[in-house]
């Protein structure tokens, strides 16, 4: 295949979207344009949203929102996102739903494959780099519009601490030290994380931070759920520790909810009754004096 020459005033630009369409070799399937779409009712895709973890003492914590979206569409809100990879390791997706569910599927049966065959677990490093693979043969998909971005986290047995991975759409893994955020609300989510972590956090002031990362991500991102006191739908959340994955019940989650809520509204009920009273008399001071001047 030669490369395409063009001039100067023909050419594509920095958009190698744009360059692959003007050879004829863009995406070959448009979610708008696809099969039983239409310009009233376009066909969209079902996405995943804000999934998080943070390293602790004793291991990992993984927590995400159960909002799935489709377009500014609430398609399903009782979406599960946090999944056991094996028994101490775990996965989280965002990205397109359906291929990432059946992502997390293969990479399960893969590593229950590779432990039947050898006797023993895989390591966390090759649990990483096999998760990494499967996102790099992803990427025809992800160019499709399809993309599935996961975090990694787990407790490495040799090392005897938690460790945690993240990865971009072609498939490169990084190791994060700290915290990893990804989907739609991972800026603030990761904000809020920064601020508040420190080194030797334990699993419950762990959970507490990633509780109130969620809380704030769906404050600001439409796409991300935050917990629906009506419904009684929470955000997972799981700990990684030497004693294996275990997921939090959902009645401990929705009594940490409730703690963050009644602090929030303590905190701002305060606010509301201390400051602005002050800032009411002042405000009617100088309008009385500017409505007195107007007459």
């Amino acid at each position: 295949m030669t490369l395409p020459i063009y001039r100067a005033d023909d050419d594509p630009g920095p958009s190698f979207v744009d360059l692959l369409s003007r050879v004829g070799q863009g995406p070959r399937w448009d979610v708008d344009n696809a099969p039983g779409a239409s310009s009233d009712h376009p066909l969209r895709l079902t996405h995943s949203t804000t999934v998080v973890a943070v390293r602790c003492a004793d291991g990992v914590v993984m927590a995400g929102d159960r909002r799935a979206t489709s377009g500014h569409l609430i398609s399903y809100r009782t979406m599960e996102k946090v999944f056991p990879a094996d028994h101490h390791s775990g996965v989280a997706i965002a990205g397109a739903a359906g291929p990432a569910m059946e992502m997390v599927k293969l990479f399960q049966l893969q590593l229950e494959h590779y432990e039947k065959v050898e006797g023993s677990s895989l390591s966390l490093e090759g649990k990483a780099n096999q998760l990494s693979q499967m996102v790099r043969s992803h990427l025809p998909a992800a160019m499709q519009g399809m993309a599935v971005v996961p975090l990694f986290a787990g407790f490495d047995l040799r090392r005897g601490v938690g460790r945690l991975f993240e990865y971009d759409v072609t498939g490169g893994r990084y190791e994060e030290s700290d915290f990893a955020a990804t989907g739609s609300g991972s800026l603030h989510a990761g904000t809020v994380i920064k601020l508040g972590y420190r080194e030797g956090l334990s699993a419950d002031e762990a959970i507490e931070l990633l509780i109130n990362a969620l809380f704030q991500a769906a404050d600001e991102d439409s796409a991300t759920g935050g917990p629906d006191l009506v419904r009684g739908i929470y955000p997972m959340v799981a700990t990684i520790t030497s004693a294996g994955f275990e997921r939090l019940a959902d009645d401990d989650v929705s009594a940490r909810f409730r703690g963050l809520l009644d602090r929030l509204s303590s905190t701002r009920g305060t606010t509301s009754m201390g400051a602005n009273p002050g800032a009411r008399a002042t405000t009617g001071g100088k309008g009385s004096k500017k409505g007195g001047a107007a007459r």
